[in-house]
Formats: C-alpha cells, structure tokens, sequence
C-alpha cells in the first residue's frame, strides 16, 4: 500500500512538470496583443555625468488590455480573450527602483541599487513573455545566467525561467586601479516569484508570505571596467554565494571559480 502510495505521489509531482513545462512553453511562443497605456515617473539629483553623489528613483505603473477589451466579447478554447482571435493581454504592472551613489575618497564610488516589481493579471490573462520578470546576467543577479534563476527555491533545469513578481537589490564599490583601467567588488541579492495564483505552478515557485523571502538567492563578486570615455567596456565574475534551491549546505556550496558565470557588459550594470 506505501509503495502505491508513493507511485501516486511521483506521478503527481511529474504530471504538474510536465503541465508546468508547457505552460511556460505556451508563454513563450504564443501571440497576444499588448496595448499598453504606461505613466512613468522619474527624480534624478545627478548634476553631471561627473557628480558620483546623488539618489535616482524611477516608478513606472502600466496597463494593458484595459480599454480594447471593452470591445471584445470574444474567447478562445482557452477562455482568454481575444481581439482578431489573438490573445489580448490583460494586466497591471508596477515597477519601482531606486538608486544612491556616494563618493568615497578621490577616486572610489559607492552604489546601492533596489528593484521591485508586480505584475496583476484580470480577466483569466496570461502574462507574455517578453513582459514577464527574469533574474541572472550581466545586469542583474551576476553569479546566474540570463532566466537561469528562480522561481523561488524552484531549480527547474528549463532554459526560460520567468515569474510576474521580482526583488533586486546590489551593491557595488568601484575604485580605479591603473589608468582608465577601474576595478569593482560587487554583491547582488534577490529572485523572481509566481503571484499569479495559479493551481499548477509549484508550491516552492510562489510567493505568499513574507517567509518567501528565504528564497532571496544572493551572489557576489569583483570586476573590472575599462573606460573608453563613450563606453566602457565591462567584465564581472560573479560567485554563487547563497542558492536558496538546494536541501543543504546552501551558503558558499558552489563558490568556486568552477561555478563562477562571466559576464561582458557594456557601460556599469547600474
């Protein structure tokens, strides 16, 4: 009977992977319509591109789907509905972020970056791709790859990793070393969530309480930038420092050049 019971369970767990891996697929190739109505808001104290003391807050709010949709009554075999028989994408969708930066001494800066973001979808919508949260890459959490990360304490092993609902926040010291030759020792904190409510994503990959934020992955690292006075020219070396997908050991389990991701950017990751 235990044995059944186990089956039961394992054919559970591998029917909603199955569900969950063509739902993301469906979100990543499917057509929707994205009439987006967005107010942005933005405070920048940044005198010049010199002035290396100053705050930046950008809030940004938008809307899609809200007014063509009051001209359509029409849904798919999905219950989505539709304008020309294409998906119409319903949400709100809020992001802020805020960033301060210090001098410190003649020739070093200090900087802290804070994002946070929240999709709300109506009307039974599904959230596109192209508009959903990721985390991983060269401006973001840099010991991940680009959708790499998340949701939560999820580690799915899928190529496209998306939630509707972020948490970012990095420091960085930057000082120079030779010349236009500048190094920077950094560390980045957060993850992407589901809050979409819906039955078929896991448990792991929601966020639903203030105890999610035990998911928060963090990452940290140094770097080098080389200023060609238009750009400069960007390499950081980021080091998993806390995976919160692991059962065990997740503080400094893979902190190895090993497992290190290499990231080429152009100009400052924020």
């Amino acid at each position: 009977m235990l044995q059944i019971q186990t089956l039961e369970v394992q054919i559970l767990a591998d029917y909603n992977t199955v569900l969950n891996i063509q739902n993301r697929y469906n979100i990543v190739t499917s057509d929707f319509l994205i009439p987006t109505i967005a107010y942005s808001y933005t405070y920048n104290s940044q005198i010049d591109f010199k002035d290396n003391n100053f705050s930046f807050f950008k809030a940004r709010i938008s809307n899609s789907g809200n007014i063509l949709g009051l001209f359509s009554k029409s849904y798919n075999a999905n219950d989505k509905k539709t304008l020309l028989k294409i998906p119409l994408a319903q949400y709100f969708k809020i992001d802020l972020e805020y960033k301060r930066f210090w001098d410190v001494g003649a020739t070093s800066v200090f900087g802290v970056r804070t994002f946070l973001g929240g999709i709300f979808t109506y009307d039974n919508s599904d959230i596109p791709f192209t508009r959903s949260y990721f985390a991983g890459g060269s401006n973001d959490i840099r010991a991940w790859k680009t959708y790499e990360l998340g949701p939560g304490s999820r580690s799915s092993g899928l190529e496209f990793n998306v939630g509707s609902f972020k948490f970012l926040t990095s420091l960085e010291y930057r000082f120079d070393l030779v010349g236009s030759l500048k190094g920077a020792m950094f560390m980045d904190a957060g993850n992407i969530w589901d809050i979409s409510g819906s039955d078929f994503i896991d448990q792991d990959a929601k966020f639903d309480s203030l105890s999610s934020l035990e998911d928060i992955a963090i990452g940290s690292g140094f770097g080098l930038r080389y200023d060609l006075s238009f750009f400069v020219l960007r390499l950081d070396m980021g080091f998993k420092t806390y995976e919160p997908y692991l059962k065990n050991d997740k503080w400094f389990k893979n902190y190895n050049f090993a497992s290190a991701e290499y990231n080429i950017g152009i100009n400052y990751p924020f």
